[in-house]
């Protein structure tokens, strides 16, 4: 099982070492978010300060970029380190596209995904052999360039592309297309196994594929600390968090297998009143262990080859404990989950 963990810092040094010693560490590769920074810059940083993580946006926000925009980030990124980007991708959903990044939903996020994964291929084959634009969708298209717009050949032309999936069309998708999946957060096993993994099969069937083709990058939310005390508030905040995306109505299918459709829409309901405060009560503790590992340090791998092995091929370990003597124990961590 390989490890990702996100990458921090708000600084140029700040990033640069952080970089360094998730490496040092032992963790395989670095991811940035599109929170409230854009994720690409930081992993030019880490691309020039490390030399063997894998380097990926956990997701970068697809429509507000058209393709060709994105394919240059991603072609110089690839460049720049060696071969170790991986383009992460996801939709977001209808009200922040238009309300957050003005931009028009102009059609299902499914097909048009599905499109923009098509064009991105077209252009990096341009790109590397001099193709011709040929590329026509109904929400997509890349049909001219010329010699000065045209990045060129390098060294490492194969951009890895992973999609964030949820629903049956996504993991499909997925399973046809892409090189990896980034599963949700807001996920548990049962998901996974009745409606996640059966429709990427599908997808890769199509495609003349298996699921050991794609990476599976998962591992669901992770509740750890140092003691008691510390693991405490972090379910805390972890119970805010599943309650956040379990109010979005999207989401609501992983609710729905466990029989907890009636939560999700008294979540929505408490979101729309802004009552942000009193969602994190409905998640119960059953809840929260379906969707969460909880334990020490010690207790994670363990739990993780439990649960997820032999399905995540990649499991995100959030956390990154600071100071001398815990540096001992996140390697620790990592070394049993290499072996899971």
């Amino acid at each position: 099982m390989r490890i990702e963990t996100g990458l921090t810092g708000r600084t140029f040094q700040e990033i640069a070492e952080a970089a360094r010693r998730a490496e040092a560490l032992g963790f395989d590769g670095l991811v940035t978010a599109e929170t409230g920074h854009d994720p690409f810059f930081p992993l030019l940083i880490a691309a020039e300060h490390t030399s063997r993580v894998t380097l990926g946006t956990g997701v970068a926000i697809a429509f507000p970029r058209s393709p060709f925009v994105t394919a240059q980030i991603s072609w110089d990124l690839q460049h720049f380190s060696s071969g170790r980007f991986l383009l992460g991708i996801g939709t977001q959903v209808k009200g922040h596209n238009e309300r957050r990044y003005s931009t028009p939903w102009v059609g299902p996020p499914g097909p048009r995904l599905r499109e923009y994964i098509l064009c991105l291929r077209a252009i990096f084959d341009t790109f590397q052999n001099n193709t011709p634009p040929r590329f026509q969708g109904k929400y997509y298209q890349f049909t001219l360039i010329s010699p000065f717009f045209n990045a060129g050949p390098i060294e490492h032309p194969h951009v890895p592309i992973y999609i964030s999936a949820v629903g049956p069309y996504m993991c499909r998708l997925a399973g046809e297309l892409c090189d990896g999946v980034r599963l949700h957060g807001f996920n548990t096993l049962k998901y996974t196994k009745e409606v996640i993994l059966p429709n990427m099969e599908a997808g890769a069937k199509k495609a003349g594929r298996s699921l050991k083709d794609i990476d599976i990058v998962g591992g669901g939310f992770i509740i750890t600390g140092r003691n008691r005390e510390e693991i405490e508030r972090a379910k805390q905040a972890t119970r805010s968090q599943i309650a956040f995306y379990g109010s979005t109505r999207t989401y609501h299918g992983v609710l729905e297998v466990h029989g907890w459709g009636e939560v999700g829409m008294r979540l929505h309901q408490l979101s729309l009143e802004g009552k942000w405060q009193e969602m994190a009560s409905l998640i119960t503790d059953d809840i929260l262990q379906e969707f969460a590992i909880i334990g020490t340090p010690d207790e994670i791998a363990p739990q993780l080859k439990e649960r997820w092995g032999g399905i995540v091929t990649t499991v995100t370990l959030g956390f990154m404990v600071r100071g001398g003597d815990a540096d001992e124990v996140v390697r620790r961590v990592i070394d049993e989950v290499h072996q899971i």
